[in-house]
């Protein structure tokens, strides 16, 4: 594993306050030393994952506010876009109050689509949005919750959502059999993505449950990097997690990803042993990655009824 060290930053938000958060935003991105060219195209991918508990499971509205107008002073383009499991992202970001905060900003929620083949290296292909491809850059607004299939994620799953509509159901019927399949799918996706820089949501994280349906755990915690996976591996270990218990950070560290090493997070504001961590639970056993054909049906059905409900 490479020696080579990340900035990571931590930073104390207790609320969603949105001038401290946007405060928040500006110095997280200087302390790790993240700028952004004017004219550049920039997708900002939030976890718009469901419209059940959208409150809880998506990333804070006000959060992928504070981005956004970070962005717009940088006079950058920003395509603020993502691709749930259930409905359009616009109907998801309708459920959490995105629109309202992003309308004075002049700014609308779309739907990756447009998917075009990205080759898998345990074979086949799964459909990317060429709206992700062809941004010069993005910024992945993740939250940090718990995952009956990953364990926990933060901003290098929220990468998935890349993955146009229903092939990511399809992902998990086709890879979620094959042992490591799904973990190695979401790091080829990530590699096949423009530059990606990380800002995760975790003022109220998700814990005992997820990635829908699980309880809040006020962490007070917003951090940011420039490598997804160094910014996740700190927060795993921020919670008092090992490779062995996150399969993705396991399949990051098993490929020699740079950023996966534990110790390579170089922080910058605020140490872990700032933050209170204890009481965040997590399920001692996961849910099998492999979606069962029922399973499958079920949840395209649950799609279309979202679609036009």
């Amino acid at each position: 594993m490479t020696s080579h060290t990340f900035p990571v930053a931590l930073l104390r938000q207790n609320s969603y306050d949105p001038a401290s958060l946007r405060a928040g935003v500006d110095s997280l991105f200087a302390a790790c030393g993240i700028a952004f060219a004017r004219g550049e195209s920039v997708l900002v991918k939030p976890n718009l994952v469901s419209r059940a508990n959208a409150g809880l499971s998506c990333t804070h509205p006000q959060v992928v506010g504070a981005v956004c107008a970070h962005l717009l002073d940088c006079g950058v383009r920003p395509l603020v876009a993502d691709s749930p499991a259930f409905g359009s992202a616009e109907r998801v970001a309708a459920a959490c109050g995105l629109p309202e905060v992003l309308r004075p900003l002049g700014l609308t929620v779309r739907t990756l689509g447009r998917p075009t083949p990205l080759g898998l290296p345990c074979g086949g292909s799964i459909g990317l949005s060429r709206h992700a491809l062809e941004a010069d850059r993005i910024v992945s607004v993740g939250k940090l919750k718990a995952h009956g299939q990953f364990r926990v994620t933060a901003t290098t799953k929220n990468l998935f959502g890349c993955v146009c509509g229903c092939r990511k159901a399809h992902a998990h019927m086709r890879l979620g059999g094959q042992p490591g399949g799904m973990e190695r799918m979401v790091l080829a996706v990530r590699a096949a993505l423009p530059p990606t820089v990380g800002l995760v949501d975790a003022v109220v994280a998700m814990h005992r449950g997820g990635p829908i349906h699980g309880q809040p755990y006020p962490l007070g915690l917003l951090a940011a990097g420039p490598n997804t996976l160094a910014l996740d591996t700190a927060l795993y270990a921020l919670l008092g997690l090992c490779p062995a218990q996150v399969p993705l950070w396991a399949e990051a560290q098993a490929q020699n990803l740079p950023g996966a090493g534990s110790g390579q997070a170089r922080f910058v504001l605020e140490s872990p042993e700032h933050f209170d961590a204890a009481g965040f639970t997590l399920s001692p056993e996961l849910d099998p990655m492999r979606f069962e054909p029922v399973r499958f049906l079920r949840g395209r059905l649950k799609s279309l009824l979202h679609r036009v409900t």
